[in-house]
């Protein structure tokens, strides 16, 4: 028997950050944000040997523990052990289990897609194939987020978890008490196929620690940091803004609240931006896009970007002169996924 599971990374389109929860606690976050043609992957073989494996050839990196109730967490493949712990405690009454897990993703950490907690849906996702558990989508989320907020104290916002579960287009809404709800776009198909027409995704080749910058954030929102506030503020506002444009095939407005969405998030934390970003995002403007911005936390990682659909090919051969990846995705409708394949 084999399980394989996935689930889709996201783009992040506005309100990125007040999906912090020391923001939401406060004063509720709200976060736009779609899923597109890239995965994390994860597949398990169960096995008698009494072992654990996990293998990331993705990233060259194979790690074997004992069969136990409780493994020790690494400092390369934690979320692998974070979520076979959780999994093990609080659904299979502590029995270990022995298996090999093979892990890789479509984009590499650090990239602004939301590619760890992705991954962790996916091994979530496995475990509950593999085992029959009664997980819906919220319960999965919720479970991914425990999993690396709480159990692995990783730095990090919510909106992930969300995305990666429940897929498509979301307009998701963050409160105290652990309160989430998801609210699914339903785009028309010609809105759909004319903002896939109008993105481009430039890998800017520095993958960035998000914790150290979301770090700052948090501390500057519990000193309540006047301008980190008012922007925090305005990127929940061009949220509201964005999903209202989209919802009415406004892309002239959708193109404005992603360039004001950027404009805020650039001003919560000094490490947000940089030189290069910002020469890179000069030159994304003098080559052809309207708006962009950086994805996930910033400082690096993916710079989504719009455009004119005539221009999008003129765009992406000014940027592949800066020597990075070009992508043009497409954005997809269902989330994480799993399935068994039974071997002779």
């Amino acid at each position: 028997m084999i399980v394989r599971a996935k689930a889709p990374l996201r783009l992040g389109l506005a309100g990125g950050g007040t999906d912090i929860s020391a923001y939401y606690n406060v004063y509720g976050g709200n976060v736009l944000n779609a899923t597109i043609d890239m995965y994390a992957y994860c597949i398990i073989e169960p096995s008698n040997e009494r072992k654990i494996i996990f293998k990331a050839p993705d990233i060259g990196v194979i790690e074997e523990h004992y069969s136990e109730e409780n493994i020790k967490t690494s400092n390369v493949l934690s979320l692998h052990s974070g979520v076979y712990n959780r999994i093990i405690s609080d659904y299979n009454n502590n029995n270990p289990l022995s298996f090999t897990m093979t892990t890789y993703s479509d984009a590499p950490a650090g990239s602004g897609l939301g590619s760890s907690s992705t991954m962790v849906v996916a091994i979530i996702k496995a475990f509950s194939e593999w085992l029959n558990l009664p997980l819906g989508e919220y319960d999965i989320a919720s479970l991914a987020y425990k999993v690396e907020r709480e159990d692995l104290n990783l730095a990090g916002g919510k909106q992930d978890q969300y995305a990666a579960t429940f897929g498509g287009f979301n307009f998701m809404e963050f409160y105290d008490n652990e309160r989430v709800i998801v609210n699914p776009l339903r785009l028309k198909r010609w809105i759909r196929n004319e903002l896939e027409a109008s993105l481009v995704l430039y890998y800017t080749g520095i993958s960035r620690e998000s914790g150290n910058i979301i770090n700052q954030q948090i501390e500057n929102t519990n000193k309540k940091n006047k301008v980190s506030m008012d922007n925090m503020h305005e990127l929940k506002r061009q949220a509201v803004f964005m999903k209202e444009a989209l919802l009415k095939g406004d892309l002239k407005s959708f193109s404005a609240c992603l360039l004001n969405g950027w404009l805020a998030k650039r001003k919560i934390a000094d490490s947000i931006t940089n030189p290069f970003l910002d020469e890179l995002y000069q030159y994304a403007l003098d080559s052809g896009a309207e708006s962009a911005k950086i994805s996930g936390a910033g400082g690096g990682g993916f710079m989504m970007l719009y455009c004119d659909p005539c221009r999008r090919i003129e765009l992406v051969r000014a940027l592949k002169n800066k020597n990075g990846v070009v992508l043009t995705p497409s954005f997809t409708e269902l989330g994480t996924q799993a399935w068994t394949i039974f071997t002779p």
